[in-house]
């Protein structure tokens, strides 16, 4: 009789053999393209290495402005124009290393994606995730409970959209500085947590649970907010959201038996990584696609199927994937005023730092928070509690009472702009050209005319 889980392990077998056999190979090119370093990836193909790397990338903080992807049968390359933060050639050499490291045995770990429990404790810190209904002042709240626990908070990352709240905060022993990992008093944390994540409802989608293993923050909080479902019922009749929303368009080409997916945004840091991360995370793989991201739009293209084997089937999961991606793109969208508090770090500055934004109106949309040795680097986008700008007087008062010299308005040059109107743009009436040439060029279509 044929046992599927036997399958699975010859097909495990297989894998290992051929990444025995042909080693992952990373190439790194300053001459080829003017104005960007070429990085070149071939490697045996196993699910999730594209996110593997476009992960090593991003942690790096390179901007991808090119990227040509296949990955059919069991190997897959990929090619990555990239440059530094500052549009700068790159000319470090151990790009090659970290990217080859992701790809090597204990590399692929999308599956640490499905595992949670209660509170992780690692040798350094403590690690607590949440996620709830947002609401203004409620990040005040989350650290005021903290710091009120003798909990130190050493680095924590906060993202909302769509109402949600998803948070991994890293906090340690006020006294010791080591890892909590009393059960008790993790647990009584972990209750008034929930208590404020609760507010005066929706106590059933309140949680704080953990991912056990190394997956890093950001793949984490992606994938606490499509739990969370924050991609349901967008709210795609304000005239905010609908100036600056994402085209998505989602068609099956039905002759090579792929879904194709186009995007077009406005470009800004991680945008690939959003995107593969999410596609990864509906549990769809990629098996080509073209990025551009060149100018202020980025344009993204690919080829996928579900795991199945099968592309979109149904006008429901069309849809879905459309939402799925539109969320994805926004989470990280920077939105709002950006502050950067600067200063010596402190148990309790990160409760009466959001206290005082709390008090004048300020609501957090988005925070970075960061330790680098005995100095605190936190990153804050805020609006008014309807969501709004803030008036440059209230955040002017706002600097006074925490500090003109440590916390500062800084510039984002990737800050949302509402798109042009005009010109009869859609991503509908290109799509299957472009599918076609794509196809093409891949030598997978006979004529593209």
């Amino acid at each position: 009789m044929y046992h599927w889980s036997s399958s699975v392990r010859v097909d495990d077998e297989f894998q290992k053999l051929a990444s025995r056999i042909n080693p992952p190979r990373v190439t790194i090119d300053n001459a080829f393209d003017d104005k960007a370093t070429l990085i070149k990836v071939d490697s045996a193909n196993k699910r999730g290495c594209l996110l593997e790397v476009v992960q090593v990338l991003t942690d790096l903080n390179l901007q991808i402005k090119r990227a040509y992807i296949s990955s059919d049968g069991g190997w897959f390359m990929d090619v990555f124009h990239v440059t530094d933060e500052f549009g700068n050639k790159v000319y470090d050499d151990n790009i090659s290393e970290k990217v080859q490291q992701s790809l090597g045995p204990r590399g692929c770990s999308f599956r640490a994606l499905e595992r949670s429990v209660g509170v992780q404790s690692a040798t350094e810190h403590t690690m607590i995730e949440l996620s709830g209904p947002d609401r203004p002042g409620l990040l005040s709240e989350i650290f005021a409970v903290l710091a009120d626990r003798k909990c130190n908070i050493v680095a924590a990352e906060v993202w909302t959209h769509n109402s949600r709240m998803a948070s991994v905060v890293y906090i340690t022993d006020e006294a010791n500085g080591l890892p909590i990992d009393d059960p008790d008093r993790l647990n009584n944390i972990k209750q008034l947590l929930l208590y404020v994540l609760k507010g005066s409802k929706e106590w059933q989608s309140a949680n704080t649970a953990v991912s056990v293993g190394s997956t890093q923050t950001q793949r984490r909080l992606h994938h606490i907010m499509y739990a969370d479902r924050d991609y349901d019922n967008l709210n795609v009749s304000s005239v905010t959201d609908e100036r600056i929303r994402p085209l998505v368009a989602v068609e099956n080409f039905v002759e090579k038996g792929y879904t194709v997916v186009n995007m077009s945004c406005p470009d800004r840091p991680k945008l690939l990584f959003d995107t593969v991360c999410t596609i990864t995370d509906m549990q769809y793989v990629i098996f080509h696609g073209t990025i551009n991201a060149e100018g202020p739009e980025a344009q993204q293209e690919y080829f996928i199927r579900h795991t199945d084997g099968y592309p979109i089937n149904s006008e429901a999961e069309r849809q879905h994937v459309i939402n799925c991606l539109e969320a994805a793109i926004k989470r990280r969208s920077s939105e709002g005023i950006k502050l950067e508090l600067c200063s010596d770090d402190r148990v309790g500055l990160l409760s009466d730092c959001t206290r005082i934004f709390r008090e004048n109106g300020l609501s957090v949309i988005r925070a970075e928070v960061t330790t680098r040795g005995t100095q605190a680097v936190n990153i804050f986008y805020v609006t008014d509690a309807s969501g709004n700008t803030v008036k440059s007087e209230t955040i002017e008062a706002v600097r006074k009472e925490i500090g003109l010299t440590i916390l500062h308005v800084k510039e984002d040059a990737y800050s949302i702009s509402p798109p042009q109107q005009g010109g009869g743009f859609s991503l509908g009436s290109i799509f299957r050209s472009r599918s076609e040439k794509f196809l093409y060029n891949l030598g997978l279509l006979k004529s593209c005319s």
